[in-house]
């Protein structure tokens, strides 16, 4: 009979990771509220979020530790999306 299979721990940073995630998506949700970001700005960000998060379904298991990196790399870019779009779109507080 063969020996049952010994399963590794856990690894918290994926965890980690899709917290971040979660943050990420509350400051794209905040976005046209906070700074009144056109609706096309929004669906472009939420786009590149669903593409982290599947990044970070797919990497959850193999590359653990890459997972966090996405939201800090997601938020970098709402953040270059933001100043970018109320420096030279002006964008402002509705």
């Amino acid at each position: 009979m063969p020996q049952p299979s010994v399963r590794e721990p856990l690894s918290p940073w994926p965890f980690a990771g899709l917290v971040g995630l979660a943050c990420v998506a509350f400051c794209i949700g905040a976005t046209p509220v906070a700074i009144g970001a056109p609706w096309w700005a929004i669906v472009l960000l939420g786009l590149a979020w669903v593409a982290a998060l599947l990044v970070a379904i797919a990497w959850f298991t193999t590359r653990p530790r890459a997972v966090v990196l996405l939201p800090v790399a997601l938020a970098l870019l709402w953040l270059a999306v933001v100043l970018a779009g109320a420096r030279y779109l002006g964008w402002s507080a509705p």
